[in-house]
């Protein structure tokens, strides 16, 4: 599957802004859902590739920041919240985490505490083979889609968090006394 298709699917689902990422999930679910099998497997391939491009050790900092702290599967789970808000939303955040900084949703969680997450967007391929045919998603390669949590800088270290993420960090920390 060309990437061109792969988003075309995600902006099929967002063309009217839905409310939620579980909208979005649910309208692409449906979409891919009426095709063949093979596209739906090949869809899902894709996703792969890109949770493999966005599992930079500085996008999961961002998302530590943004989240109040960050799991293995939190930060998956964040990445399916940035695919429901499409390809350049993507794009903009892997090129440049701390551009997220820009997102009016992200500047609210600053001062509501709201957390961002979309599980339900990393299973629009399976839930959509399932639906198509009745059966699960055939197992593929599963490439690591981010660095091991043993790897990573200390994301608790502020000053870190400031030269690497200066304006996420001006949002989320607390500034010193």
């Amino acid at each position: 599957m060309r990437t061109d298709d792969f988003w075309a699917v995600i902006d099929r689902a967002t063309a009217d802004r839905p409310a939620s990422p579980g909208e979005v999930a649910k309208r692409a679910t449906a979409d891919l859902a009426a095709r063949d099998p093979e596209e739906i497997v090949a869809w899902a391939r894709h996703l792969d590739k890109v949770m493999v491009a966005s599992g930079t050790q500085d996008l999961w900092a961002a998302a530590y920041l943004i989240n109040g702290g960050c799991s293995d599967e939190g930060f998956d789970s964040f990445r399916g919240w940035l695919i429901a808000h499409g390809r350049e939303a993507v794009a903009r955040s892997v090129k440049s985490p701390d551009s997220l900084a820009d997102l009016p949703a992200v500047r609210a969680a600053a001062d509501s505490g709201a957390v961002f997450e979309a599980e339900e967007v990393l299973a629009i391929g399976a839930e959509a083979y399932r639906q198509a045919t009745g059966s699960e998603l055939p197992a593929g390669e599963q490439p690591a889609t981010r660095p091991d949590a043993a790897d990573l800088w200390d994301f608790d270290n502020e000053e870190e968090m400031q030269r690497r993420l200066p304006r996420l960090s001006a949002l989320f920390l607390e500034p010193p006394d």
